[in-house]
């Protein structure tokens, strides 16, 4: 028997796909150009907005007949044993390769922003976790293990990770984003990329681009960054992530910038992402984004136009499932209004991923793993470590924490005794099983209050809720109060419950008019206070909130950004002093609630000043964390005259100084005196986690390149300018221990796409 050209392994791809093309109808060409959510619900119920809108009614196995592209969440749309998941993920495949001419499978695609989205399956700490634990090397590790899981049960894509950088903590989905820094959302998103794809799993950049500067902090809020703030603050963790990563898909953004939406956009997701760039992935549709441009954007008429649209701008798969890139595409390539060539592109990029991930190899087999264990003790244990290293200690003025083991503790609190306190709104239990009430959560998730009673055994520990975490019923604070009084210390647990489209207090949809705690959890923490017994404050949230009502007043206060299935442990951990806290902020936490949406990526006039009398200084910067043991600092690193493409090594020797084990990190801030565009007061350049014994002493070296000090300048190119520089080693962005000053001669230097992205750093012993 002869083999087709296209089934021939021993062949390059390009020439398997040319071959392949050549031989395909329209229809079976657009076929492998959209998805199917074969489980989603069309009742208005569903897990997206304008779930029943947006999705075409059409016959399954009609349509299977001329391929599939995709398969959409046959995990994440409702509660299934993943065994029993896989195998009917399986027979799907087979009934697709059977039907078409070509037996090609289809790419079976799923959430795992923190942790595959599906019944039984580890979750995570969220993606705001990742960027406190500042350790990259970390994440890459939990995203291998995701990747694995992914592959073990069918699935070839991964929608993961978010890339959008926080602008205005109001906005829902800070829970999902890595900070407010593109220096740490990049690298620690590249690390989570390398991750995923190093177990064979195709990582998708979310959201391609602008997404998180929406206007008033609303989603799908039209973006008004200029294209300065985007060039230097919105695209660079996509770039890094994609040149050190190796991200093979990119998914379009909703939002439309200066009039332009992201899903029209060709000269973001063609000309910059492809031409400039070198990117040679696929390009899909955020959910029924494509859709959005005839009913919420209103560019195009008809979803025929929508269609020609997208596909022109370079997207190339229509997601979550067929509206436009269906029966409305095929009729319009046939009248002429949609050039063939566009589908014949797209279609090739598809299929090219299809062949690299071996779906066009004749003994491609959909049969599943033999075991499917996605919640095994490795999960769990990295879970656990990921959220030890990511709690955040902000305060602790007189050394209440660690808690004595026999004291009496009151822990209070709407979070304290929820396992849903611990999750994000892409955790399977808050994303679908809201739909399913009666449905067991699929893993052990212990709460602050069981792993505080586990950690301190000797302790007398009681409870009372207080109130709820949205509800204004104020009835509970009387049994709160009285059980603190009776206390040596109060531990009150407040926070988020994470959700979607308005159903939680952070969340997709989840969008706040201003950083008061949510509902009357601020006069819980009044009263609590009021006792004088000292108060713990613990904090499980997807955002930060304003906590300047009550410096000063708070015994300690601890930070965790939804932490996971082992999150009450690793609080627990914190507050026992088993844990030595190491997380950092990975974004500033304000002093007061309304009017000043902050990030701490200012010029002069974002910072406090005399012309305004309302201060923007946030209570805690971004990059604090304190810790149960001291750290001491000295570098010999004066500075320097260098070129505009020279180098400097900015060096520090940090010792442990006190009776414990820790953990110091050491961040590289960028300080511009003078520049010919405004530019932020300061700005992370690098950053080391250092783990020091008692009496121990490292040395971190940062060599920094002139490259790291570009901007996008008022002609619109990247350019490193002659002058002064300082580099300053912090623990902080506003807590300076050493200033490197630099004076940079010659020419402006005008740089390309192969500029430095990243500091390089080293640790060896102090000698």
């Amino acid at each position: 028997m002869t083999t087709a050209p296209w089934r021939d392994p021993a062949l390059p791809a390009a020439a398997r796909v040319d071959d392949l093309l050549s031989r395909m109808t329209l229809e079976e060409k657009t076929a492998q150009l959209y998805g199917v959510w074969v489980g989603a619900a069309t009742d208005g119920d569903g897990v997206a907005p304008l779930q029943s809108e947006m999705t075409a009614d059409y016959d399954w196995d009609e349509l299977i007949t001329h391929g599939l592209g995709q398969l959409t969440r046959s995990y994440g749309t409702a509660p299934v044993d993943p065994a029993l998941g896989a195998q009917a993920l399986a027979r799907a495949q087979r009934r697709i390769t059977e039907a078409g001419r070509f037996g090609i499978p289809a790419v079976a695609h799923e959430e795992c922003l923190a942790g595959f989205t599906a019944w039984g399956a580890t979750a995570y700490p969220v993606p705001l976790a990742w960027g406190a634990s500042f350790d990259p090397p970390l994440v890459e590790e939990m995203a291998r293990a995701i990747g694995g899981d992914l592959r073990t049960a069918g699935v070839h894509q991964g929608l993961a990770p978010v890339l959008d950088v926080v602008r205005d903590p109001r906005w829902g989905r800070v829970e999902e984003t890595i900070g407010e820094d593109p220096y740490l959302v990049g690298t620690i998103g590249a690390a989570y990329v390398r991750g995923l794809e190093s177990a064979g799993i195709v990582a998708t950049l979310k959201h391609f681009a602008g997404y998180a500067s929406s206007a008033g902090a609303r989603n799908l809020a039209p973006v008004r960054a200029g294209i300065r703030e985007f060039a230097d603050v919105t695209l660079p963790p996509f770039e890094l992530a994609l040149r050190e990563g190796g991200a093979r898909s990119v998914m379009a953004a909703y939002t439309d910038t200066d009039g332009i939406p992201a899903s029209a956009d060709p000269s973001l997701l063609t000309e910059l992402l492809r031409e400039d760039w070198g990117f040679t992935g696929t390009v899909v549709a955020d959910y029924f984004g494509i859709g959005f441009l005839e009913t919420l954007h209103r560019v195009a008429g008809s979803p025929a136009e929508a269609a020609h649209a997208a596909l022109a701008a370079g997207i190339d798969v229509e997601l979550p499932t067929l509206k436009c890139y269906g029966k409305p595409l095929l009729e319009a390539v046939r009248a002429g209004a949609v050039p063939q060539a566009l589908v014949d592109r797209a279609a090739r990029r598809v299929l090219l991923q299809k062949c690299e991930l071996g779906l066009l190899d004749e003994d491609w087999n959909p049969e599943p793993a033999a075991v499917i264990d996605l919640d095994s003790a490795a999960n769990r244990a990295l879970a656990r470590r990921l959220a030890e290293e990511s709690v955040v200690l902000l305060d602790n003025p007189a050394g209440v924490l660690p808690l004595p083991p026999d004291t009496r503790v009151a822990v209070v609190g709407p979070r304290a005794a929820d396992a849903l306190a611990m999750l994000g709104c892409y955790s399977f239990p808050s994303h679908v099983l809201a739909h399913h009430p009666d449905v067991p959560m699929g893993v052990e998730i212990p709460t602050v209050l069981e792993a505080l009673r586990a950690e301190l055994p000797d302790a007398k520990v009681t409870f009372a809720q207080g109130c709820d975490t949205s509800d204004p019923d104020l009835s509970g604070i009387e049994e709160a109060v009285a059980r603190t009084a009776e206390a040596d210390v109060c531990v009150a647990v407040l926070g988020d419950r994470a959700g979607l489209f308005g159903r939680g207090t952070s969340g997709e949809g989840c969008d706040v008019t201003d950083l008061r705690l949510p509902g009357v959890q601020g006069d819980l923490l009044d009263a609590l206070v009021a006792t004088g017994v000292p108060v713990v404050l613990v904090l499980l949230t997807g955002r930060p909130y304003a906590l300047g009502r009550w410096h000063g007043r708070l015994a300690a206060v601890v930070q965790a950004f939804f932490p996971g299935e082992e999150g009450g442990p690793a609080v627990a951990g914190v507050l026992s002093g088993r844990v030595n806290p190491s997380g950092r902020l990975p974004v500033s936490v304000p002093r007061d609630p309304g009017g000043q949406p902050w990030t701490y990526l200012q010029p002069p006039l974002g910072l406090a000043g005399e012309v305004s009398n309302l201060d923007p200084t946030p209570l805690y910067p971004f990059g604090h964390g304190r810790s149960y043991t001291r750290f001491a600092w000295e570098s010999e690193s004066a500075g320097a005259e260098i070129g505009t493409d020279g180098s400097y090594d900015v060096t520090v020797t940090v010792s442990n100084a006190g009776e414990r084990a820790g953990t110091e990190v050491v961040q590289l801030y960028l300080h511009d005196p003078v520049a010919s565009v405004t530019r932020p007061d300061v700005r992370l350049i690098g950053y080391r986690r250092v783990e020091l014994d008692p009496g121990e002493a490292s040395r971190v070296t940062f060599h920094f390149h002139t490259d790291l000090s570009a901007f996008t300048d008022r002609s619109g190119r990247r350019v490193v300018e002659p002058g002064a520089l300082e580099l300053r080693l912090a623990t902080s962005s506003a807590e300076v221990r050493h200033t490197a000053h630099l004076q940079l001669s010659g020419p402006v230097r005008v740089l390309g796409s192969e500029r430095r992205l990243r500091c390089e750093t080293e640790v060896s012993g102090a000698g």
